[in-house]
């Protein structure tokens, strides 16, 4: 008799080995989506920093030399800015040497990127 008190039905044994399944599952999912939002945080912050110190440079050549830089190239080799041309493009387009430039960074959409 105390033998069948100890005893478990299958249903039992199903639920009690699905539930650690389960939470591990759970648990991966959670960590998968976080490092997915993680990445587009960090994507989102290099663009930024870029577009950001593109135009600190640009400020600073009209600042020490009075007036803006003609290209992204004269920025790049005079005020030491590197641009990862694999991942950004950089729109710079001056209007007239002592008018603030017109400053856009984009992200190249690359395959095997989301």
């Amino acid at each position: 008799m105390k033998r069948d008190v100890f005893k478990k039905s299958a249903l039992d044994a199903i639920r009690d080995s699905l539930i650690p399944v389960i939470f591990t599952i759970a648990v991966i999912v959670m960590i998968v989506v976080g490092l997915r939002k993680t990445e587009i945080s960090s994507r989102a912050e290099g663009l930024r920093l870029l577009e950001e110190s593109v135009m600190r440079a640009a400020v600073q050549c009209y600042a020490v030399e009075g007036r803006y830089p003609d290209s992204i190239e004269y920025i790049e080799k005079h005020y030491g800015i590197f641009i990862d041309r694999e991942s950004y493009i950089v729109h710079y387009q001056v209007f007239a040497s002592n008018l603030l430039p017109d400053i856009t960074v984009m992200e190249l959409n690359l395959e095997g990127r989301r």
